[in-house]
């Protein structure tokens, strides 16, 4: 009878979690960062054309609506 060596559980670094939670930090702020822009231009309409950046993701924002 031959025996298998058992299967080591997996290991977590302290870099995964790290890792994973400056990715849900980022995720978190692009969506206020895009909340922010999206209500500002609604409220300054004369601030269109300013910057082009802007522009486009207020455009992507409202065309994906």
């Amino acid at each position: 009878m031959t025996m298998t060596p058992p299967v080591p559980a997996p290991t977590f670094r302290a870099d995964d979690t790290v890792l994973d939670r400056r990715m849900t930090q980022r995720a978190t702020l692009r969506s206020k960062h895009t909340q922010g822009l999206t209500r500002l231009m609604t409220e300054r309409t004369d601030l269109r054309g300013v910057h082009a950046l802007a522009d486009f993701v207020d455009d992507s924002i409202r065309w994906s609506a």
